[in-house]
């Protein structure tokens, strides 16, 4: 494999720019010159040279017939995947036990720290007894936060000092949440201050901080780690078994982002063992243990800054973007709906009306690409509450059934256990047999499969919840009910493994779409975008919370379900066309276009002036 690498990475491709750092020495051949420099060298002077008998381009037949492959993942790819997991562990680990936390009393009979009494296996663990609505809304809130804040973290970045410094702030303001964690939370959580009510001071500390910690980082790692894959072209090349393949760049960011978002769900996982540490041993262990797992990540940054590929902060792409989007409003009169509402701004367009401007072609077409992008985003809102349900649903449901000494939280965890074995299975057999059968499963038709099993998810989470309904003693009052359903928490896992397997779907083609269609300096804040879109989730839960009450609980599950598959009609409507345009777009691609439209304009005028001396 890491001979795979050198070759893979010896190249400097066409869009690799002066704003790159690539510290490390790797000898590489000069084709003009024929002598050997280091790639940091080669970097450093952009050079715009690009070895086409390493990377020869294919021919449209080519592109055509050719069977598609990715190309092979860079090592500090791999390095960064494992940043996000120790991150990610902290994360989930913290949040996982967040609602028990806040919705229950300490359980009697317990150790005082929140674990349950032994005998009593169906119980579950609690502390400060705020109950399911006050548990849902500080949880909603916390979702809210952690994904509004990569916003600003994006901008930080994009404009003001580069992803991966922001990756680094990020994570010291997550460590010092979990410092608080460990050195007051894990206080607060012993059972004298828990049981002298004093347990929410730290925990609402640490909570705010955390969100603030993650939404700085969240949105800064995706576009870095496919930085790493420097030669983002199509070419052509020869496997031992004589097979000529294409390889291309949608397919390899594709793989590297659903090798990313295993990496992110394996993280998740760790969160399987804090929800038992919490029924257990309580709750100063279970928020102690992550904090342990995020202290892995300054040393993992620390070992890969001089050996990762980071990319210097420039604001004018967003600026830019801004003035584009201001300009097309102004032209089209505010009507977005407009067929010209791009066309309008052309620089070939406005040059026929006498205005030159600063911007390209491209520059429209990055702007037009990131809007289409933005819409197919707002999609993502409803198709959340589906994934796992509202607020504390799941939870909430898992506790009135019998769970035979499993946490009830324990079914929610199982998401990330479903993403982490359906993520190779989809990436090394599916994907490769649809190609080889030259079945094209596009980006809309991903998306859509995704929300068509988050709608069956919900439909599920219904039938589930009625039957709960019937079978618990209190009947339709199952969630303040001492007693429990005789149904078992494990019909459970339909529910949550359909929802994780659509985020295969939704979520990683959604990163795809974020960093293909931006320009190359705006990819953190499409990326922060996309993330808001959970926010926006969020704060629909935030609505939602007063509905999930007893007796009410089946709509929690089915009105989303029903939203959605509304939802996912009008998103094939509008959007299935995004199948068919290119995934990546290049300067070099406008220029021909540019050229033509200029000497198209120039004739027109010398038609005029031949008239006019006529």
């Amino acid at each position: 494999m890491a001979a795979n690498h050198v070759e893979a990475e010896n190249v400097v491709g066409l869009n690799v720019h002066h704003d790159v750092v690539e510290p490390t020495t790797v000898d590489v051949i000069d084709p003009e010159k024929g002598t050997a420099k280091s790639q940091a060298e080669s970097v450093e002077t952009g050079s715009q040279v690009v070895d086409l008998e390493r990377y020869p381009p294919p021919t449209e037949e080519e592109r055509k017939t050719l069977r598609k492959v990715y190309d092979t993942v860079p090592w500090t790819a791999w390095t960064l995947c494992f940043v996000e997991l120790a991150e990610r562990a902290s994360y989930y680990g913290v949040k996982a036990v967040f609602n028990n936390f806040l919705q229950f009393p300490l359980p009697e009979g317990g150790n005082g720290a929140g674990a349950i009494d032994p005998s009593k296996p169906n119980s579950h663990a609690g502390a400060l007894g705020l109950g399911l609505q006050t548990a849902s809304a500080l949880t909603l809130l916390f979702t809210f936060l952690a994904y509004v804040i990569p916003i600003f973290g994006a901008w930080w970045a994009d404009t003001k000092i580069g992803r991966y410094p922001a990756i680094v702030y990020g994570v010291l303001i997550g460590g010092v949440a979990h410092a608080n964690i460990i050195a007051g939370l894990v206080g607060g959580a012993a059972p004298a201050v828990l049981q002298a009510g004093k347990g929410a001071a730290p925990f609402l500390l640490s909570f705010f901080i955390l969100a603030i910690g993650a939404g700085i980082f969240k949105p800064n790692v995706a576009p870095t780690l496919i930085d790493q894959y420097q030669y983002q072209r199509e070419y052509t090349k020869v496997l031992k078994s004589g097979e000529k393949v294409l390889v291309d760049p949608e397919t390899t960011i594709s793989h590297i982002l659903l090798i990313f978002y295993a990496f992110v769900n394996v993280g998740a996982f760790f969160s399987i063992a804090v929800v038992y540490i919490e029924k257990y041993r309580g709750f100063w262990l279970a928020f102690l243990a992550p904090g342990i797992i995020y202290f892995l990540l300054p040393v993992l940054l620390g070992v890969m800054y001089k050996r990762t590929i980071r990319k210097k902060p420039v604001g004018s792409d967003l600026t830019r973007f801004a003035k584009l989007t201001i300009a097309a409003l102004k032209k089209s009169k505010g009507n977005i709906f407009s067929k010209n509402f791009w066309t309008n701004i052309q620089p070939a367009t406005l040059a026929a009306q006498g205005t030159v401007v600063s911007w390209s072609e491209k520059d429209v077409s990055d702007a037009e690409r990131t809007w289409q992008a933005v819409q197919i985003f707002l999609y993502i809102p409803v198709w959340n509450l589906n994934d796992g349900g509202v607020g504390s649903v799941l939870s909430n449901q898992g506790a009135a059934m019998t769970s035979n000494g499993a946490p009830n939280d324990l079914l929610n965890n199982f998401n990330p256990l479903t993403i982490i074995v359906a993520s190779p299975i989809m990436g090394e057999i599916v994907y490769p047999f649809l190609r080889r059968k030259g079945i094209k499963f596009g980006r809309i038709d991903r998306m859509l499969f995704g929300f068509s099993l988050a709608i069956l998810s919900g439909v599920i989470g219904a039938i589930v919840q009625y039957r709960v309904y019937e079978t618990s003693p209190c009947g339709y009052e199952a969630s303040t009910c001492d007693d429990v359903s005789p149904i078992s928490i494990w019909w459970q896992i339909p529910n949550v493994s359909l929802g994780a397997i659509s985020e295969i779907f939704v979520n990683v083609t959604a990163y795809e779409l974020a960093y293909a269609r931006a320009p190359e300096n705006m990819r953190a804040t499409v990326i922060a975008i996309f993330l808001f879109m959970t926010a926006l989730s969020s704060a629909l839960g935030e609505i939602l919370v007063p509905a999930i009450v007893d007796p009410t609980l089946i709509w929690a599950w089915a009105a989303p379900a029903i939203a959605l598959f509304v939802q996912t009609v009008i998103f094939w409507w509008r959007h299935r066309h995004v199948n068919d345009e290119v995934f990546m777009t290049y300067k070099e691609d406008f220029e021909s276009t540019t050229d033509k439209k200029v000497e198209e304009t120039s004739a027109g005028e010398n038609k005029v002036d031949e008239k006019k001396e006529g």
